[in-house]
């Protein structure tokens, strides 16, 4: 990653205050997941890859749904770079966007045979030279199949990482190197799937269980039921506008995005 900027709380404290904290939630997290394992089924790195892949924009669930199918047609990365697109999509199809994400596995296994054997590589930076391949799924692998540290930003991650006043970020990258500014190495993969569950569990996006969450005296954003000013989206003037909040009477709204400017999205969040 690129140099970044020295770390900022919207709270307020410290960085060895916030490293506090970090460390008591991830302990009080560690209590309620005693074990942490990747919701996505797989039995070695290229499986993971390309689950990681279907991933995007769709549940782990209706991805394990589709993959015991795909993974005995398609065993080796050889046979995913082999492989006939509509047949491939007609597979996956069910994950959605499935054209733009069998276009990314056959050009990553294609990468895979051509650069590295076939075979899954083990840094960082040679994952991020496959199609495809954003620093999430990277993470993911990373820790996942190879036990290397690997801090996973995905949306819920980023969400309360930002509840929690760890980050004034809202890049994925800038948000990860935050919070493995709180955390030991050791620490990253689990506590960031612990991350993840109570995300699902309790910190939900929609209605977050603030009266009844376990870290709501470790969470400034407990007072806010989830919706603390510092999330707050900018209007146009500056000014902060909570999420949810009704725009200012006369706001122009927002046009709908095209289908292909939907794709693109979904793509790059897929990274």
């Amino acid at each position: 990653m690129s140099p970044q900027p020295a770390l900022q709380f919207p709270t307020g404290e410290t960085l060895r205050r916030a490293r506090g904290r970090a460390a008591r939630i991830a302990e009080i997290l560690g209590q309620r997941y005693p074990v942490t394992r990747l919701p996505l089924r797989h039995e070695n790195p290229l499986q993971l890859l390309v689950a990681t892949i279907l991933s995007a924009q769709c549940t782990d669930a209706q991805v394990n749904k589709v993959t015991p199918g795909l993974f005995a047609r398609y065993r080796t990365a050889a046979d995913f770079a082999a492989a006939d697109l509509r047949e491939l999509e007609e597979h996956i199809r069910s994950t959605g966007f499935y054209r733009q994400k069998a276009q990314a596995i056959v050009r990553m296994a294609r990468t895979l045979e051509e650069k590295f054997g076939g075979g899954v590589p083990q840094t960082m930076a040679e994952l991020l030279q496959l199609h495809g391949v954003g620093r999430k799924t990277a993470n993911v692998i990373l820790g996942g199949v190879f036990g290397k540290p690997g801090m996973v930003v995905d949306t819920h991650v980023r969400r309360i990482s930002r509840r929690w006043g760890f980050t004034v970020q809202d890049d994925p990258t800038k948000i990860e190197h935050d919070l493995t500014q709180l955390l030991e190495p050791s620490q990253w993969s689990d506590f960031s799937l612990r991350v993840i569950y109570f995300g699902r569990e309790v910190c939900t996006a929609r209605a977050p269980q603030c009266p009844a969450c376990p870290l709501k005296r470790l969470c400034p954003s407990a007072k806010f039921r989830g919706r603390p000013p510092w999330m707050a989206r900018r209007t146009r003037g500056g000014q902060r506008r909570r999420r949810g909040a009704p725009a200012r009477p006369g706001a122009a709204a927002r046009p709908a995005a095209t289908p292909r400017a939907a794709s693109r999205r979904a793509a790059s969040r897929a990274k």
